[in-house]
C-alpha cells in the first residue's frame, strides 16, 4: 500500500514538525549567547548554512568579548 497521500513530496509532516523543534532547540540558545554579547540574535539564523556558520563561528571566537574588556570592573 502507498502511503503518498499522506506526504508531502517525500518528506511527512512528521518530518517539519521534528525539523522546527530541532531548529528552535539550537536557535534559541546561539540567539541568547549572541544577545549577551551584543550581537543581533537573528544571527542564529547561520547555524544552518554549512559555510556561513564556520565564518560566524571565527567571527564570535576572535570579536572583543564583553567580560575580557579593558575597562569593565
Amino acid at each position: 500500500m502507498d502511503h503518498s497521500s499522506m506526504m508531502i513530496g517525500y518528506w511527512s509532516p512528521w518530518h517539519w514538525v521534528a525539523f522546527f523543534l530541532f531548529a528552535g532547540v539550537v536557535i534559541y540558545p546561539i540567539g541568547r549567547i549572541l544577545a549577551r554579547l551584543g550581537y543581533s540574535p537573528f544571527w542564529s539564523i547561520l547555524a544552518f548554512l554549512p559555510i556561513a556558520n564556520l565564518v560566524g563561528l571565527w567571527i564570535v571566537a576572535l570579536a572583543e568579548w564583553p567580560r575580557n574588556t579593558p575597562n569593565s570592573h
